[in-house]
């Protein structure tokens, strides 16, 4: 009997600000790699979650929200997507179930010669005629599209079938990876996403958004992981709605942080943190080189 070809490829999981992305990445790869809140452009970075398998290797890419760039770090968050798309063999489209088709959105995936998914995700909101018109509604706008199905990446409805398509239509490529790697963000980066997603959770208007965490210490003990983080801001006052009354917010958001990060990495963390002030710091590119968004 013939072995199994093996696939492998990088799948670019796209769309508009907060319809789910990261919560399906998390879902295909079974690990909590992405941050996920309620509020839009919470995925600042390309992040990949690498599946495994006995005759595969999948490699999502996790990508901000599209979105028209108002300042630097939204140019460099779109740059990402750019990317995602040119290096990706196969291309997620992930819509919502009132969204419409974006030409400029389809202009932007359509420069990519490459197999295309359009998934209508919260499938749990629709009936099942709504959801047969909706299918209807984008193969009518992406005739080009390998499928169009509807999923939901909360529940996990119809993902199993998501993940066969997938599959169906990757190329035959020996793999990019180790077997056992799962992303190739550092436990840096995802203690610092930890934490910056408590922020997001916790602090409302602006606050969020003129946040960003940095890990300037990570030593590993036997039993023990010690974490320095230092948070940014744009404004003094900022900074004072961040720590909060006699410091409770900035205890609060490292105590919830701190119990994710022991349960990510399965052991006890301490977490220290400190913040700081950096005045526009997402319009300086100085800034945004030294926070990982640029390169030099």
């Amino acid at each position: 009997m013939a072995e199994k070809a093996f696939k492998c490829g990088y799948v670019s999981i796209v769309g508009r600000p907060n319809v789910g992305k990261s919560t399906l990445l998390n879902r295909l790869v079974g690990e909590r790699l992405s941050i996920i809140t309620p509020k839009a452009q919470t995925t600042r970075h390309r992040i990949l979650g690498i599946l495994q398998g006995e005759n595969h290797q999948i490699i999502f890419i996790d990508t901000p929200g599209i979105i028209e760039p108002k300042y630097a770090l939204h140019e460099a968050m779109m740059n990402y997507v750019r990317t995602s798309v040119e290096d990706a063999d196969l291309i997620v489209l992930l819509v919502e179930p009132e969204e419409e088709f974006d030409g400029a959105i389809a202009d932007r995936l359509n420069r990519r010669e490459v197999p295309l998914i359009v998934a209508i995700n919260k499938s749990d909101l629709l009936n099942p005629a709504q959801t047969a018109e909706k299918i209807k509604y984008w193969q009518h706008h992406y005739p080009r599209a390998v499928q169009v199905m509807d999923i939901s990446a909360a529940s996990g409805s119809n993902c199993h079938n998501l993940l066969l398509a997938i599959l169906e239509h990757l190329p035959e490529h020996p793999p990019y990876f180790e077997r056992d790697e799962l992303t190739d963000r550092s436990e840096r980066f995802l203690a610092a996403e930890l934490l910056r997603e408590k922020i997001f959770l916790h602090l409302s208007q602006e606050v969020p958004y003129s946040t960003e965490v940095t890990i300037t210490s990570f030593k590993e003990e036997d039993n023990l992981l010690r974490i320095s983080a230092e948070i940014y801001v744009e404004r003094p006052s900022q900074k004072g709605i961040l720590i909060g009354k006699n410091g409770s917010m900035l205890k609060k958001l490292g105590s919830e942080a701190r119990k994710d990060l022991e349960a990510f990495f399965g052991k006890k963390v301490f977490l220290e943190t400190h913040v700081k002030v950096a005045e526009n710091w997402r319009r300086e590119k100085a800034r945004l080189k030294q926070f990982g968004y640029l390169e030099d």
